[in-house]
């Protein structure tokens, strides 16, 4: 292991982080990283047997991970997965708002469901924002609380056929400013993420000329992974960022610039 990555796997010794969204693509990346960063996490997601699966492999390799079941869409379910996660992590340091669903893309706005627009909003937005408020005494009880907000860069240039997600998105952008300003007097910082288009089961179904026409546009000029999203996350819930709060980082390969 070089300097670099030694340095690295300090920055999260002792902490206790929950991940919403963790049972595959980024949600899990995350978590694997935040392990090797010296954490403890636990992980939430509705697919009861691919979170599971994810945890019981995790603690194979030797990490501290477990498991809970939440459906975001569900205010009391949101409460029971905080109070789940500060029980099994004896507290908690960092909260990551990471789950997410879309709307399938490829409709316009004529053409969008409105019961799939109330379930992008309440699981993408409401989800967020309860999940938040539910974690917020033992954020504020660590002392070095951190919260990471997962956006998407579709909501910093406009990404057309798929508004109700970017609408979700740009909210919650707008809500990390707003709650940072709240937090701030626990002394818990909140911050947001805004990937690209990256390399994971849920954007499997994006047309290979979207994928295409990021790699062309960005700065540099590659496929991103999970790999280049989660150090920006890990850097947001470390000691290191504690004066960093309400900001938005586009993580995108110079995609977009922010």
């Amino acid at each position: 292991m070089n300097d670099m990555n030694t340095s690295a796997a300090q920055l999260l010794k002792g902490h206790r982080i929950l991940v919403t969204g963790g049972a595959r693509g980024l949600g899990l990346a995350f978590a694997r990283r935040f392990c090797e960063a010296g954490a403890a996490v636990a992980i939430a997601d509705i697919r009861a047997d691919q979170v599971e699966g994810a945890a019981t492999a995790l603690r194979a390799s030797g990490f501290t991970a477990y498991a809970i079941v939440v459906d975001l869409a569900d205010p009391v379910s949101v409460e029971r997965c905080a109070a789940r996660a500060v029980e099994l992590l004896d507290g908690l340091d960092g909260l990551v708002n990471n789950a997410a669903v879309t709307d399938s893309g490829g409709r316009g706005m004529d053409d969008i469901d409105i019961a799939k627009w109330d379930q992008v909003m309440n699981v993408n937005v409401r989800g967020t924002w309860l999940m938040t408020r539910a974690c917020r005494p033992a954020l504020r009880a660590s002392g070095r609380g951190a919260v990471v907000n997962l956006a998407s860069d579709t909501a910093l240039w406009g990404a057309p056929n798929l508004l109700a997600y970017v609408a979700s998105k740009g909210a919650i952008m707008a809500m990390t400013h707003s709650i940072a300003r709240e937090l701030g007097v626990d002394n818990i910082t909140v911050n947001a993420v805004a990937p690209g288009l990256v390399l994971v089961e849920a954007t499997q179904y994006v047309p290979e000329a979207r994928h295409r026409h990021y790699v062309d546009q960005r700065a540099i000029q590659r496929e991103q992974t999970p790999e280049d999203v989660s150090g920006a996350v890990v850097f947001a819930l470390s000691d290191m960022a504690r004066f960093v709060t309400g900001q938005v980082l586009a993580v995108n390969g110079g995609f977009v610039m922010h």
